[in-house]
């Protein structure tokens, strides 16, 4: 994996509002800031903490956000608008709780700023040459990355000093903690530089065609790194892998905030870690292959022949989200949605148990029997229903692929040319006849031929927890 994003191609035409699905989108609004000239990232954005969503019930008059509400909004409808995607993934991602008000979120932000640079400061102490990137002097937007990150860093310092003696002291209590918070931290010498080797690598390839890195935006790339390194630094035991960077780009990007970017990219992480390690990675794999059997056990067989087994070709799809696959806009989107439904599973679970528990004390009352539980596989998330819809979506093309050469081939063409509606579409297709399929077998066979209509949809609902 080289780090490129060479995704391109117009934004498909949006569906109508009484054909849209749970995947659907309303009529893309292009914020302001895609039309301005574009400069570095701020280091901080604390003047959000007091914005508020406009989206239908998802904040109260206090300024808290019902988180469920929050990501069953992003799924009916698509994701978010533009103007509010900033605000909306800071809550989504976890960098502003959602139970916080305005004023608790000015206070975290803060707080999380005076973190961040004592980390940051940190590791540039312990590796000094590593703080500036090095270059050949044959890339010369590089060079001007560098002048324009410098005179961002020279107008926060003045900012700093601008500020009002009552909140230097404050930001100095909390610098004084931090210090204490990370004074123990150690780093090995030789894993960090290894980390900031590759990261150097990466940055540069990072997608500079986005209208983000374009102007002094160059200059954002350097923030990129700093962000980067810092996360390796402070989580060794994930460091940094390649691909890291175009995913860390997209809350850059989207907060366009140093800080905050950190902090939302390191909540992400928390959680989704492990798909960057092999075993974490061959899991994932391992699922989709054994989707792919339960959907279509023909194109499955032929996947699975000739050393074809490993299911490489979705590798970059899976790790990153599909970034590649859909042209820009379009890539957001998706992450949103399938972030937002990476964490309604465990609320999904939560409200099965309860089910199965309701369900078996029913049985158990009525004819003593044991219950068993429904052959629904709750890894099988959202993601991969969306990687099925695409292999199933392109089936005739994939069965004349006779090894892995041929269809790492065909799956890179596909960069940027996919539609994201008629792929939300099949997906959730897709998703409710399997779970469909799961529950009327397990009514079958429990249940036997005293299974009632409302039984089945009643069980299929629990599948779903719909709301």
């Amino acid at each position: 994996m080289d780090g490129r994003d060479d995704s391109g191609g117009k934004p498909p035409l949006q569906p109508a509002a009484e054909e849209r699905s749970p995947g659907g989108q309303q009529p893309e609004v292009r914020s302001r800031g895609r039309r301005r000239r574009r400069e570095v990232a701020a280091v901080s954005s604390a003047a959000l903490s007091a914005a508020r969503l406009t989206l239908p019930g998802v904040m109260d008059t206090e300024g808290r956000v019902d988180e469920s509400r929050l990501r069953m909004h992003i799924f009916k409808n698509g994701g978010v608008c533009p103007p509010e995607r900033g605000l909306a993934w800071r809550f989504l991602f976890g960098m502003y709780p959602c139970s916080s008000t305005p004023l608790e979120r000015s206070l975290l932000c803060e707080q999380l700023l005076v973190r961040y640079f004592a980390m940051k400061r940190k590791w540039q102490r312990f590796l000094p040459s590593a703080v500036r990137m090095q270059l050949n002097g044959t890339d010369a937007e590089l060079v001007s990355a560098v002048r324009f990150f410098d005179q961002r860093e020279a107008q926060a310092q003045q900012q700093i000093q601008d500020q009002s003696e009552e909140v230097r002291d404050r930001l100095a209590f909390l610098e004084l903690q931090a210090q204490i918070l990370f004074e123990r931290v150690t780093f090995d010498q030789q894993e960090l530089q290894e980390a900031i080797r590759i990261i150097d690598k990466d940055v540069p390839r990072t997608n500079r065609d986005l209208s983000y890195y374009q102007d002094e935006g160059l200059g954002n790339l350097l923030v990129l790194r700093n962000v980067l390194i810092t996360y390796a630094a402070f989580h060794p035991e994930v460091s940094y892998a390649q691909g890291m960077n175009d995913l860390c780009s997209r809350f850059l990007e989207v907060l366009d905030s140093e800080v905050d970017a950190f902090w939302s990219f390191s909540c992400y992480m928390e959680k989704f870690s492990r798909d960057f390690r092999a075993d974490g990675l061959h899991r994932k794999i391992e699922l989709e292959a054994a989707l792919l059997k339960e959907l279509d056990p023909l194109l499955y067989a032929h996947l699975v022949k000739d050393s074809m087994e490993s299911f490489t070709f979705c590798h970059r799809w899976l790790l990153l989200g599909f970034q590649r696959e859909f042209e820009h806009s379009d890539a957001l989107r998706l992450f949103e949605i399938l972030s937002c439904d990476h964490l309604e599973l465990i609320s999904q679970k939560v409200d099965r148990a309860h089910y199965r528990e309701r369900l078996a004390q029913k049985y158990s009352a009525e004819d003593g029997l044991k219950t068993q539980l429904p052959a629904f596989n709750t890894d099988f998330t959202f993601e991969l229903f969306i990687c099925a819809a695409i292999l199933l979506d392109n089936r005739e093309s994939l069965l004349q692929c006779q090894d892995d050469v041929q269809l790492i081939q065909f799956t890179s063409s596909l960069q940027g040319t996919l539609d994201l509606n008629g792929t939300l579409k099949k997906a959730e297709n897709h998703f409710y006849n399997y779970c469909k399929r799961c529950a009327w077998d397990y009514m079958k066979e429990r249940c036997g031929a005293r299974s009632k209509h409302e039984d089945f949809f009643y069980q299929l609902r629990s599948l779903f927890v719909l709301k």
